[in-house]
């Protein structure tokens, strides 16, 4: 749903989507980079919001892992967008209750309500919580440490074509259905608690699963694999009785969700992490409290509650968000405090082994993701010491075929315009002009045979829609340009399109500070100039690219060990 949710904002803020008929003119307000990047964290939050019906947890989660440039009024447009979700969720539960919509309606806002159970503890409670927290670590960093193996091999896989993308799923879903339906065999059945009438449950869903046992008995294995995961996490929350499930079964069950869990991430279907990991940590969070029975006076359904706080800290190395979202949940304010201590433990525990489990695929992927601290071997450098050349740069006005030259042969966004005499006395920094201004400006041929400063006339030309964002792949590109050779021998002002206001910073800035100030400003480009009077008007631009870890320990390998610890 997250993913869903920021692709339905990336949509709209690239236009909409002319195929399907689905535009607008006030999706136009959207057509730059700021506001595109916030109607996808409103997405991120919205999505959250949807899925675990907690619109604060959705605003935490864009707060502490979707956004890395936050401002308050971001705060209030993703506050407001996950209001407008909970509403209109409110609405849909109210209109399917009558039964209309089959399973769709079943269930309220609180999805896992344990608001009943009772929440008091003690001193040797509190030592089972902190045991629950460094498990939660420990199985959450070999959690991120498969994943991320697993993933690297199914790139190999997934590069070979579609043919092998369903091989691969047709593979993993014969497992899984070999783990749901062949391991219940392996456990004995239980007799049914007195009491209830729909023990065992007839029909798809339910909370008893007969299996193959006999009349007035079920499969309590069979119960957690054979259900839907809302059930399965329900009946691991949710205690009606203590020895509901066997030790051995809550065993068999972590084990097999934690190794499906791990198998199933990354192949060609929609599936997701939070789910499984809730699964996991809820089954062995229950298994501790069997455990711990005659120590702890800890309810087991509020073991499990905390068991999957602690996988999902250990995993996500989240912690407000997280905790927000299972209270949001559970309904249960009173388990605030153990929930987050949980989380603090676990997250501790687990980022002593490595990094949490989105981290690592962005990593993976090779997305220049920039943290909210610069590494400390950044302290040792400055910000002229990365600039990674040669650097492309243009006059004021220059010549058309230089720019189409510089166009086809780099894929940079941003280039640098310095005036040079006649027009001014020395040389000198103008401003930053971009890439898509360029081709924009190129295709409408306003272009003189001399040297000649057009000036703010050449901007009549335009409108503002005409150096809009373009959605993904609308943009103009260098093929799309018809320029003849005489054409390329003339020139053209770029001072009308270039900003002459970009930020800069002197070449001897550290580089530490140079990347807090990079992302707490969410730049794209940042000039260097030369402190010293007399060099060239810059020495480079800086990117989100030179700011990674590859690229500074390749051009100074000294500081890798430095980097590692």
């Amino acid at each position: 749903m997250v993913h869903t949710g920021a692709c339905i904002a990336n949509l709209l803020g690239q236009g909409g989507s002319r195929k399907y008929h689905l535009t607008w003119k006030w999706l136009r307000y959207f057509k730059n980079d700021r506001d595109r990047r916030d109607l996808i964290t409103c997405g991120a939050a919205a999505g959250v919001a949807a899925a675990f019906r907690a619109p604060v947890g959705g605003v935490l989660f864009a707060l502490e892992e979707a956004a890395s440039w936050w401002r308050s009024a971001l705060l209030w447009r993703t506050f407001f967008t996950t209001a407008i979700v909970a509403v209109v969720l409110r609405s849909l539960i109210n209109f399917c209750r009558g039964g209309s919509c089959g399973l769709f309606g079943k269930g309220g806002l609180i999805m896992f309500d344990m608001n009943s159970v009772i929440t008091t503890n003690n001193a040797a409670d509190l030592l089972a919580v902190v045991l629950i927290g460094v498990l939660g670590g420990l199985l959450g960093s070999l959690y991120n440490y498969l994943v991320d193996k697993v993933l690297r091999t199914y790139s190999f896989i997934n590069e070979r074509g579609p043919g092998f993308r369903i091989l691969l799923v047709i593979t993993i879903s014969l497992l899984t259905s070999c783990f749901a339906y062949g391991l219940p065999w392996l456990t004995q059945c239980t007799p049914c608690p007195g009491g209830l009438e729909e023990c065992p449950t007839i029909g798809g869903s339910g909370n008893y699963k007969n299996f193959h046992c006999e009349a007035g008995q079920y499969n309590d294995l069979a119960s957690l694999f054979l259900n839907t995961n809302d059930n399965a996490i329900r009946n691991l929350f949710i205690s009606r009785n203590r020895y509901e499930f066997q030790i051995s079964t809550l065993l068999i069950f972590f084990i097999g969700v934690y190794f499906l869990g791990i198998v199933t991430y990354g192949i060609a279907v929609p599936s997701g992490l939070f789910i499984p990991v809730i699964l996991a940590g809820a089954s062995y969070g229950r298994l501790v409290g069997r455990l711990l029975d005659p120590l702890s006076s800890l309810d087991v359904g509020l073991f499990a509650l905390l068991g999957a706080a602690s996988f999902l800290g250990g995993t996500m190395r989240m912690t407000v968000s997280l905790c927000i979202i299972l209270l949001e949940l559970t309904n249960n304010l009173l388990m605030l405090p153990l929930m987050m201590l949980v989380l603090l433990i676990s997250k501790t525990v687990g980022d002593c082994f490595n990094k949490g489990v989105y981290d690592q695929i962005v990593e993976l992927k090779g997305l220049p993701y920039m943290e909210a601290h610069a590494e400390a071997y950044m302290r040792h450098l400055s910000a002229g010491d990365v600039c990674s050349g040669p650097l492309i740069m243009f006059s004021g006005i220059e010549k058309v075929g230089d720019i189409l030259h510089a166009l086809e042969t780099t894929g940079h966004n941003g280039f640098p315009v310095i005036d040079v005499p006649p027009f001014v006395d020395a040389a000198e920094l103008c401003g930053l002009v971009l890439r898509s201004h360029l081709l924009v400006l190129l295709q409408r041929k306003k272009f003189t045979k001399r040297k000649v400063v057009s000036g703010s006339q050449v901007l009549r030309m335009f409108h503002a829609v005409d150096f809009a964002k373009a959605g993904l792949g609308r943009g103009l590109k260098v093929g799309d340009l018809d320029i003849s050779e005489e054409e390329k021998e003339m020139y053209v002002d770029l001072h009308p399109i270039t900003n002459t206001s970009p930020y800069t910073v002197v070449d001897t800035m550290s580089l530490a500070k140079a990347a807090v100030l990079f992302r707490q400003l969410a730049l794209r480009h940042l000039c260097v100039v030369p402190k010293k009077p007399g060099s060239p008007p810059i020495v480079g631009i800086l990117t989100r690219h030179d700011f990674m870890p590859d690229h500074v320990l390749g051009l100074y390998p000294q500081f890798r060990k430095q980097h590692h610890k």
